[in-house]
């Protein structure tokens, strides 16, 4: 593999062509990163669902003090 001029962890495979990153730590981190935003938006969609149920309940608890 030939290093790509300027980058110090991108090699050009001389078969192919094709560019390849070999900076294994910089991979760790966005695996991490990616991991740590997908939890996050899964726990912003369970909050947006509880809130959901809480408007639903507040509004039959509404509809209920109106028939009294």
């Amino acid at each position: 593999m030939i290093r790509v001029e300027g980058h110090k962890n991108l090699y050009r495979d001389e078969k192919s062509g094709a560019i390849i990153n070999c900076d294994s730590t910089g991979y760790s981190q966005y695996k991490k990163s990616r991991h740590r935003n997908q939890s996050q938006k899964s726990e912003i969609d369970r909050l947006r669902s509880e809130i959901d149920e809480i408007k639903s309940l507040l509004g039959e608890m509404i509809k209920k003090n109106e028939y009294k």
